[in-house]
């Protein structure tokens, strides 16, 4: 089973959930810019979270199916048609051979997700099917190209879960860490006050944060060494400036990081386009490991929320509420 690549975004690739293990040689772990999105797509589809699937970044493409497949539309909804017909976002689909899938622009958010039924068999590296493309691994997804499906076990279709609320920003909590004391008690109040805002600058490696007042600059903020990084770092730039890291995030660097986005906000920001708003919240460690939700935890509490489309009667327990017959006539009219 694989689908042809007939018209493409500038910004497709192949995630997963990212590589393990890789820092200490300066590749950082890099996956699905919104995880939740690729546990969702797992879910509606009956299969393990750690799959590969296509990530659409602002605009899909249009493709072709080789075989009789299935598929799962998750993350930023998009405009989706199978043979011109209009399909539901957050939800399974069957694509029959020849038929042709368009997706066009995202109408909230910024990544959009593309799964198939035994997830994206391209090949791996380095224990992973993820593009990283500061790391240069695998690249833009292109016309012409073929994506293999791996072997799907197969599974109903036409499901779907409800939809998430996590494109248009909000308030994302933020863990301390080994430099928020570098930043004095009256700034890192400031900076939970301050409404933020996406620029249209960043990418899969970081997102830059808009603001109205004073930067917020912190003791010794020229001094740090360089140490280690991750995605969800807040570091403040020389000129106070926050940026948020994303998944293909450098591994070290010298800014000073004000805190570190709980992982599962960090969707939050990733899926927020520009001029999207952003409020900051310190919470400690205990309350951050008690919010945390592990991805197999995700997934199956999703697996539970999982509806069909279309409603089977015996399912609807106020059936007889509904108006099921209206406009009747007697037939005689003219």
């Amino acid at each position: 089973m694989s689908l042809v690549v007939e018209r493409i975004g500038p910004a497709v690739t192949v995630q997963d959930l990212g590589r393990i293990g890789q820092m200490a040689f300066g590749l950082s772990r890099g996956g699905a810019a919104d995880r939740h999105a690729l546990i969702e797509g797992a879910a509606l589809l009956g299969q393990e979270p750690g799959l590969a699937a296509l990530e659409m970044a602002g605009f899909g493409g249009e493709f072709r199916a080789l075989a009789d497949m299935r598929i799962a539309l998750t993350g930023a909804p998009m405009a989706a048609r199978l043979d011109g017909d209009p399909l539901v976002w957050n939800a399974s689909h069957q694509l029959r051979a020849g038929q042709r899938l368009a997706i066009g622009a995202v109408t909230e958010g910024t990544y959009g997700y593309l799964h198939l039924g035994g997830g994206i068999a391209t090949p791996a590296f380095l224990g992973s099917r993820s593009a990283h493309l500061a790391g240069g691994i695998g690249g833009p997804v292109q016309v012409g190209e073929i994506l293999p499906a791996g072997t799907d076990p197969g599974g109903p279709v036409g499901m779907r879960l409800p939809a998430p609320d996590r494109f248009q920003g909000g308030a994302i909590r933020i863990l301390p860490g080994v430099h928020t004391e570098l930043f004095p008690a009256e700034t890192r109040r400031r900076f939970e006050a301050t409404p933020f805002r996406r620029t249209p600058r960043g990418n899969r490696q970081g997102a830059e944060l808009a603001f109205e007042g004073e930067p917020f600059s912190g003791r010794a903020q020229l001094s740090v060494l360089s140490e280690p990084m991750v995605p969800g770092d807040i570091q403040m730039t020389g000129k106070g400036m926050p940026f948020v890291l994303l998944p293909e995030c450098q591994t070290t660097g010298g800014y000073p990081r004000i805190g570190t986005i709980l992982p599962d906000d960090l969707p939050l920001v990733a899926q927020a386009g520009p001029g999207v708003g952003l409020r900051f919240r310190f919470i400690s460690h205990d309350e951050g490991r008690a919010a945390h939700k592990p991805d197999a935890a995700r997934h199956a509490a999703l697996r539970r929320e999982i509806r069909p489309l279309i409603r089977h009667p015996a399912d609807i327990p106020d059936l007889l509420s509904y108006q099921l017959v209206s406009g009747v006539v007697t037939g005689w009219e003219e």
